[in-house]
């Protein structure tokens, strides 16, 4: 009986056994993947560039969406790769890797949904503590305990997949290295990979959702004492899309992990990892976005400023924020005021300067502005 160390390579069976969904297949989820790229990097440049966005809730979801980039690409990719190779293997080494990633990323996931979940709680249950309790230096300790941890469970976890051996078969039922169908084709070390993975997931799991929980619960019971109908509806607004994530992910994870790994479960396991490694983290951005005026109010400025750019705010400066009519250029030690009437085309109408002593490239400046 070989040990799991003299194991070279497996096959992955894929999605599919059939040849001629496979080009569809790699189109559909070439384009999620994509998708999933360009909606949670997006999110962390919007936050990181929105003056309006600099707040815990919007720090935890751009932490969200790094974390929903190297979920997805930890599997994706290997993924549409075997869509359209002949070879369906992975390495030895490949499957280890993959599975300390996918582990670890699952936990520091649920954690930063946790993480949210008690922020939205103390902003509004306790909103005249929130700014002196949620301090830079809570946040980053805040998010840093889900990395930490997450990174560590993964390592205990994935020497215990290593210590599954196998007997000649080393097909695996899936489309990527997953735990369930790697101890459905191990034949030693089996009953303590499958306890310790059920103990470990359902205490994750059930502590991370036990702080959502009453999290929701506090915030609930503080909304409904609110007399105002308008401030009801922006509280759960502002949380019902971070409740609609937990429910997506949480239901798909417990539905994978906290059972007996069986062919059937196995099998059906592979349509639900679908929906938790593509399809979550590209709707992710979605939801917190759709739903939330302030992530459209800020994508809609940060749009506007961008059709503002032109050649000579890009060489000498920038355009700091607008004023209903009016708009400032600010270029080292001179600064433009320009307004810019309803009928008329953009043109320079003050000039004050800070030194009097300017550069001949500032009056040379002003010279092709006001032409």
């Amino acid at each position: 009986m070989p040990n799991f160390t003299d194991v070279t390579e497996f096959l992955l069976v894929g999605l599919t056994s059939c040849p001629e969904l496979r080009p569809l297949l790699f189109v559909v989820f070439f384009m999620v993947y994509t998708i999933t790229l360009i909606g949670n990097i997006g999110m962390i440049i919007l936050i990181s560039v929105s003056p309006q966005l600099q707040s815990p809730m919007y720090f935890f979801l751009s932490h969200l969406s790094f974390v929903d980039v190297w979920f997805s690409s930890n599997v994706t990719p290997k993924m549409l790769e075997n869509l359209v190779s002949e070879m369906k293997t992975i390495s030895y080494m490949g499957c280890l890797v993959q599975c300390y990633f996918f582990i670890a990323l699952v936990h520091v996931e649920v954690y930063i949904l946790a993480v949210m979940a008690w922020d939205r709680c103390l902003a509004i249950c306790k909103p005249l503590l929130y700014s002196s309790w949620m301090s830079r230096r809570v946040c980053a300790r805040l998010i840093s305990a889900p990395y930490l941890y997450g990174f560590s469970v993964s390592a205990l976890c994935t020497g215990w997949t290593h210590g599954l051996s196998f007997c000649g078969n080393v097909e695996i039922n899936h489309f990527y290295c997953a735990d369930p169908p790697l101890i459905q084709i191990a034949c030693g070390g089996v009953r303590i990979k499958e306890i310790t993975m059920m103990v470990i997931a359902g205490i994750n799991f059930a502590y991370s959702l036990s702080v959502v929980l009453a999290s929701y619960i506090l915030i609930a019971a503080a909304v409904l004492r609110l007399r105002s109908a308008s401030g009801r509806r922006k509280a759960f607004s502002t949380c019902g899309a971070h409740l609609t994530a937990v429910s997506l992910f949480y239901s798909t994870l417990i539905f994978m992990y906290l059972r007996m790994p069986t062919e059937e479960s196995v099998e059906q396991g592979k349509v639900v990892a679908v929906f938790y490694t593509t399809v979550i983290p590209m709707l992710n951005p979605m939801i917190y976005s759709l739903r939330n005026k302030e992530v459209k109010e800020a994508a809609r400025k940060a749009a506007s400023r961008a059709s503002w750019t032109s050649p000579v705010g890009n060489t000498f400066g920038s355009w700091t924020k607008a004023l209903p009519d009016r708009r400032a250029v600010h270029v080292n030690d001179a600064s433009w005021s320009v307004s810019q009437p309803p009928s008329s085309p953009l043109y320079l109408s003050t000039f004050s300067v800070r030194d009097r002593n300017l550069p001949l490239s500032h009056l040379f400046l002003r010279l092709l502005l006001s032409s």
